[in-house]
């Protein structure tokens, strides 16, 4: 393999701040065990995969889909349309899949990555899909999918109140690109440690 490669981070989200999240993500998994570590900021994700946490993480990777980038990017109003949830589906897939492709150069043939945050606006999302509070707490696939179905509802007409949603642009452009995130890495679950996300901005 090549040697580690850790680009330049945008402001709000330096690298120490994924490293510490990566970091804290290394000392709750199995020695050994590939971890990527996620910050979902107001402009970026970053992505942080190692197997060793004695050493820094083998790829760091920024991805332009932060909350309020995909909100102002593709949703006009609280929550969004059939038709811009669609349109913002198809361009987080793209920049996902250039994501999957430089991950897979770092990552062994058939290994798997544990996918670990600690920021709160995705605490936000694993609450409103029910699952309890703990100091780690896992969300699965199927649970985020079926949390996005919701949100889906919403988009065809269903009142976000009876749906249990938040009327925000930010919380859509979160789930979607955790959604995104998880089913083209891919990611089984994401498991949600204690913790501040510092700069990201919870989903109200």
């Amino acid at each position: 393999m090549p040697e580690p490669m850790v680009p330049a981070q945008p402001p709000e989200a330096p690298l120490a701040e994924i490293a510490g999240i990566y970091s804290q993500a290394n000392a709750w998994a199995a020695p050994g065990q590939w971890i990527t570590a996620l910050h979902m900021g107001p402009e970026h994700c970053v992505l942080a995969t190692g197997q060793n946490p004695a050493e820094q993480p083998s790829v760091v990777l920024t991805l332009a889909l932060g909350t309020q980038k995909t909100a102002r990017d593709f949703f006009c109003a609280s929550l969004p349309t059939p038709l811009e949830l669609e349109t913002a589906i198809a361009s987080v897939e793209d920049e996902v899949y250039a994501a999957y492709v430089r991950h897979r150069q770092w990552v062994p043939e058939g290994a798997t990555s544990l996918l670990c945050s600690t920021d709160l606006a995705l605490h936000d999302l694993a609450t409103l899909a029910g699952i309890p509070e703990g100091h780690a707490r896992l969300l699965s696939l199927d649970a985020m999918e079926r949390l996005f179905n919701r949100l889906a509802a919403v988009a065809q007409g269903s009142p976000a109140a009876h749906q249990g949603l938040p009327a925000s642009p930010a919380f859509a452009a979160a789930l979607l690109v955790l959604r995104e995130l998880m089913h083209h890495m891919p990611f089984a679950a994401i498991t949600l440690l204690d913790g501040a996300g510092g700069s990201v901005d919870r989903a109200q």
